[in-house]
């Protein structure tokens, strides 16, 4: 007999925390007849009854349009309207940027330039100093 209990009671807890678990993971809006606060207290105090009270009445219906269950494609925006992200090259902002970035390298370049010809210039020149003395 008392392996009928604790086979009762595993069902019980069973049912009670899957019931927890799907009301705590639904959408507010979706749940149905009361507010999801009532619908956990429910649950908790008067189980079984609340956890199968919970998936007859409360659960949020599962509709033909949304076959997969709660996912919904695209996070629930129309494929039209749906926020896409700009790739680099689209993004003015980002090619303005990337022109001026251009510039500053090319101007750091430049002073590169003339640095390494001065510095050649003037070893060139203490070459020359050196040999002639």
């Amino acid at each position: 007999m008392a392996r009928v209990y604790l086979l009762l009671f595993i069902i019980n807890l069973v049912l009670a925390v899957a019931a927890l678990i799907d009301c705590l993971s639904a959408e507010e809006d979706e749940i149905r007849a009361l507010p999801r606060l009532f619908w956990v207290l429910i649950i908790l105090l008067f189980s079984p009854i609340g956890p199968i009270a919970w998936f007859i009445a409360g659960r949020p219906q599962r509709t033909a349009a949304r076959p997969g269950g709660a996912w919904r494609p695209g996070n629930g925006f129309p494929e039209a309207t749906r926020p896409r992200p700009l790739a680099p090259d689209d993004d003015p902002a980002f090619l303005a940027n990337l022109n001026q970035v251009r510039k500053d390298d090319e101007e750091l370049l430049r002073r590169w330039e003339e640095d390494l010809r001065r510095r050649e210039e003037e070893l060139r020149n203490k070459d020359e100093d050196d040999r002639k003395s």
